[in-house]
């Protein structure tokens, strides 16, 4: 097509060419625009988002530092109790009681046993005979495991107290 042809072509459409231009130049305009809106708010939203996520992170922190703190506190009071109690077996369990009280292997036994969670063998006669366990012996070992299982429950109770804090939303 020469020349001469698309200039009269646009000349006699110029109307509806120049209406399709401006509609294509709104179009893109808007477009433009809209665009950069919705960025704009997807930013913000993810900014806020942000900002939450670093106030939950901090609040679990200190709450974190707080429950450990107060089940290492615990812990001390539990394992000074305990090293009280041991000390003072002597003067509960004094050497006339070892001699009196003979420990039997069955008890020996049963009591390991139970400490390791495992059933013991069928019992027999070697369970009458003394161990050579003496009594005072038993009584400290009977202050270190509850001692121990003190100290577990203080810490399942901070557990369940981290658990909970975690489980809130907010400070």
């Amino acid at each position: 097509m020469p020349w001469g042809s698309i200039i009269s072509f646009c000349l006699k459409y110029w109307k509806p060419i120049a209406v399709v231009l401006v509609a294509l130049a709104i179009f893109g305009c808007g477009w433009i625009e809209g665009t950069g809106h919705v960025q704009t708010e997807w930013d913000a939203e993810h900014q806020a988002l942000a900002l939450e996520a670093s106030r939950q992170a901090q609040h679990q922190a200190e709450a974190t530092v707080q429950v450990v703190t107060q089940y290492v506190d615990r812990v001390q009071v539990v394992k000074g109790k305990s090293q009280t109690i041991i000390k003072e077996v002597p003067v509960y369990v004094p050497a006339d009681a070892d001699a009196d009280c003979n420990i039997h292997m069955g008890f020996v036994r049963l009591h390991d046993a139970a400490a390791t969670n495992t059933l013991p063998g069928p019992s027999g006669d070697t369970d009458a005979a003394a161990s050579g366990v003496a009594l005072s012996t038993v009584a400290e070992t009977v202050a270190v495991n509850y001692g121990a299982c003190r100290e577990n429950i203080e810490q399942i109770i901070a557990w369940q107290q981290w658990a909970l804090v975690m489980g809130k939303t907010g400070p």
